[in-house]
């Protein structure tokens, strides 16, 4: 099978592609038709790294993949570093010589530099923010590019470009869709760190963009022990319960005094944004619900962390609930494939690295001439890519990806919006 590129207005040839392992840039060949939190493990035991077959050194593009193939991450890193081999026997492609470097037993510096000395000409990984920026200097002064797999935009620039999802991204893109459908009052619970001040930043951002307003932004500890204490503040519980009116005395039938009765006013939002897992959403549903917020009254609202959480619909108070993340019909297929292949099941963070390596299967095949680095401006094309998580193009470095909307319900998740097929 040979690598294609094409237009996305094809949408049929695009579907085929993406689903057989083909990557297809959406500018080229005008003329012609055709979803940190530390990886988790999972309970089997991962399989090994297949190594490519090898083909003749001066025939090649060299390109180095940065993974932990050892220690606490490496079911992941194994994931990674197999799912780029699969894209290369899935396009039948013999032109690169695809290398795995493991960065938990030679630290990401000493396997960058191991990578580099070997004459790699493109990079895929690091996998941690904290590698990459440690492999950056060293990659940028051989003229080398990054592909890194981590999800920190703050790290992206230069030669260094971030392929990870991006939790802003599914913030506006599920804020975009709520208030498409009317909404025009948030709130917010985020967790305290990086991750919740980044989200904070999106949701803020992408509430105004949609003349929405903002009634309450309330960040937690990530405790049991802090969930109530954050429920109350985010419904302004204390606040209501002051506003609450008394009503008229009445009289009874028998001549008696009805008791006084008073009438809390609901909550002010209309959407609620929980910016963790879906098992924390869960968690904090019974306190909210003891505030005023009752399922049900209101939209909740998760992130891209919630597509990794099928059993979510397990859970009542969730179902109705929605999120933004990649589309995950390709990397089902890819997913089978892999299992075919490798036995076990990869993680979801392996279509980063299969999208990687068919963008480099690609370009070999277009501008990318043997024994050069390859051409970073290759990456700038303002209409992107297609590959297993849908359409994608890098902003400032940083992968901009065609988000769909997914909504929890008893038996999964159903798509209620979508991905877009071109930028």
């Amino acid at each position: 099978m040979q690598a294609v590129w094409a237009r996305a207005s094809k949408a049929a040839s695009w579907r085929r592609a993406a689903g057989t392992g083909m990557l297809v840039s959406l500018a080229v060949l005008a003329a012609c038709a055709p979803r940190q939190k530390a990886p988790v493990a999972p309970v089997a035991p991962p399989p090994p790294v297949e190594k490519p077959a090898e083909v003749k050194p001066g025939e090649v593009h060299r390109v180095a993949i940065l993974v932990p193939l050892t220690g606490p991450n490496a079911p992941v890193g194994i994931s990674l570093a197999n799912a780029a081999t699969l894209a290369m026997v899935d396009t039948g492609k013999q032109g690169i010589r695809l290398t795995s470097y493991d960065t938990a037993a030679l630290g990401a510096a000493g396997a960058a530099n191991r990578a580099l000395a070997d004459g790699a000409q493109l990079i895929l990984g690091p996998l941690l923010a904290s590698d990459a920026a440690a492999v950056k200097t060293a990659a940028e002064a051989k003229g080398i590019t990054m592909l890194s797999f981590s999800n920190d935009a703050a790290i992206a620039g230069g030669k260094l470009y971030v392929l990870g999802f991006q939790p802003a991204q599914s913030v506006s893109r599920v804020v975009d869709y709520a208030a498409s459908r009317g909404t025009q009052k948030f709130a917010a619970l985020v967790p305290e760190g990086v991750y919740g001040q980044r989200t904070s930043v999106a949701f803020t951002r992408a509430v105004s963009a949609n003349s929405g307003q903002v009634v309450a932004l309330t960040s937690f500890a990530r405790t049991p022990a802090a969930l109530p204490t954050a429920a109350r503040k985010v419904t302004d519980y204390d606040a209501r319960l002051k506003q609450s009116a008394n009503t008229a005395v009445t009289k009874r039938p028998d001549g008696t005094i009805a008791p006084a009765t008073r009438t809390t006013p609901p909550v002010a939002f209309e959407a609620l944004l929980v910016a963790d897992s879906g098992a924390i959403a869960a968690a904090f549903s019974p306190h909210l619900a003891k505030f005023g917020a009752q399922p049900g009254s209101y939209l909740m609202m998760g992130t891209e962390l919630w597509n990794t959480e099928p059993g979510l619909g397990a859970s009542p108070a969730l179902r109705g609930a929605v999120f933004a993340a990649v589309p995950d019909q390709r990397f089902q297929s890819m997913s089978r494939r892999y299992q075919a292949r490798f036995g076990g099941t990869p993680s979801r963070l392996a279509s980063l690295s299969y999208d990687a390596m068919l963008l480099a299967i690609s370009s070999a095949d277009a501008q990318w001439a043997i024994g050069t680095a390859f051409p970073q401006k290759l990456l700038d094309d303002p209409q992107g890519f297609a590959g297993v998580d849908g359409i994608f193009r890098f902003k400032s470095n940083v992968a901009e990806r065609g988000l769909e909307v997914q909504q929890v319900g008893p038996s999964g998740f159903t798509t209620v919006s979508p991905a877009p097929t071109a930028f």
